[in-house]
């Protein structure tokens, strides 16, 4: 090899060595990167969306999932009685959602299947305070629903349908109340003055229909924490709404009726004043925009002058037992109860919110909502149903007994006596 050979060779050695020199040791091969958490996805069963505006609920979902990167909702939407249905079937199956919507009738039952996760575990486990809720349903000492948002039960009135009848303002006693629903009654046209959903299948209306009357007047149907379904409020209640039912006042079909019947016959006009929840306006007004009604208070006994009981209602949510994502589902419960997101969405819901700081902006803008508010102020939310056994097997036995006594199958001293003895089985 020449001179020259080898000062090239030299060269090309040393560019090489300094080649590997500039460039990165080889290290012992590096582990595999950790896999990104997997992402979280929670069922949420509810009946709330299709009664909100289009698009605000799931938006809701969207800010809670921006806030949660690793967190999806998947919301399971129905309505009421169909939401119902799955829950109960879900309870009793093992396969509850994640997080559901609760009726508050609903959660004896289901904490005695196992089937709710005590929020008061998950509230300590998340270092929660929970001094903001406005309730907590407790069963034992331990909280298995928390009220989401509170809708009252007030009475809605047609007012083209009073003003066609000569009436001149809605009724606040009974007694006005029977002469308006008289009036507003042309059976030849399918009008009638009242409605009154008695289904079995869905027996919520004697809590919200029926026992409402006794409620609206001071009354009570319990006695130290038993039922006591032969006092004198009780049984004037029912002395009173069966006059109604003789005197033909009150829609066809009461039997068989279910609550969205009832909102659809007063939504077509057919109906003259309904006991309704607040939830079930915006879904009113967007089937006809064109209904003139009002909002007022149920009746009360003539001469009454105490505060009225409201009957009320909340969406509830509670978090499943057999769900393997509780630390997830327990931040969805907290984001909506929030101070900023509950006042969202007793917003749009139309409701009174579940947090006590939280302010729903319906009351400056909406004369609707600002007559429920007024109503609300001046008496007292009353519902003796929520937190009791069985709460709507004991609607359910009182309704059956109650529809043989409409009927004239059996007197008010059967009827009472047998849906007492009904009732204390479960006491």
């Amino acid at each position: 090899m020449n001179k020259k050979a080898v000062s090239l060779f030299i060269a090309v050695v040393m560019l090489v060595a300094m080649a590997a020199g500039c460039a990165p040791a080889v290290a012992p091969e590096a582990p595999a990167a950790a896999p990104a958490a997997e992402v979280v996805t929670l069922e949420f069963t509810q009946w709330w969306e299709p009664e909100l505006p289009e698009g605000e609920f799931r938006a809701l979902m969207d800010e809670f999932e921006a806030q949660n990167p690793g967190i999806k909702v998947e919301l399971i939407s129905g309505p009421y009685s169909t939401t119902r249905d799955q829950v109960v079937a879900g309870a009793a199956a093992g396969t509850m959602s994640d997080v559901v919507g609760l009726d508050g009738a609903w959660v004896s039952d289901f904490v005695k299947q196992g089937a709710l996760a005590s929020l008061t575990d998950l509230m300590n486990q998340a270092g929660y305070d929970p001094s903001e809720l406005a309730a907590q349903i407790q069963i034992n000492g331990a909280t298995y629903m928390i009220p989401v948002v509170n809708f009252v039960y007030p009475v809605f009135v047609n007012l083209d349908l009073m003003e066609q009848a000569g009436i001149a303002s809605p009724p606040t006693s009974r007694s006005e109340f029977a002469d308006a629903a008289t009036k507003l009654t042309d059976a030849s046209n399918n009008v009638h003055g009242w409605i009154l959903p008695l289904s079995l299948e869905q027996p919520n209306g004697i809590q919200n229909d029926v026992m409402s009357w006794v409620w609206a007047s001071g009354g009570s149907m319990m006695k130290e924490g038993m039922p006591d379904l032969g006092n004198d409020e009780v049984r004037s209640t029912m002395e009173y709404i069966k006059g109604l039912y003789d005197a033909g006042v009150i829609a066809p079909g009461a039997f068989s009726m279910r609550e969205q019947d009832k909102v659809e016959e007063f939504t077509n006009g057919r109906v003259g004043m309904m006991v309704d929840s607040l939830a079930h306006i915006t879904m009113i007004r967007e089937r006809n925009p064109d209904l003139n009604f009002a909002i007022t208070a149920l009746p009360a006994v003539d001469g009454y002058t105490g505060k009225r009981g409201l009957p009320y209602a909340s969406w509830g949510i509670g978090v499943s037992a057999t769900s393997p994502h509780q630390a997830e589902a327990w931040k969805l419960v907290a984001f909506l109860m929030s101070e900023e997101v509950n006042s969202k969405l007793s917003s749009i819901a139309n409701a009174f919110p579940g947090n006590v700081n939280s302010t729903p902006d319906f009351v400056q803008t909406d004369e609707l909502f600002a007559a429920a508010f007024d109503v609300f102020t001046a008496g007292y939310l009353a519902n003796e149903f929520v937190g009791l056994p069985v709460a709507e097997n004991l609607m359910r036995e009182f309704d059956e007994q109650f529809q043989l006594y409409l009927d004239n199958s059996q007197t008010l001293d059967e009827f009472l006596t047998n849906a007492q003895e009904a009732w204390m089985e479960h006491f």
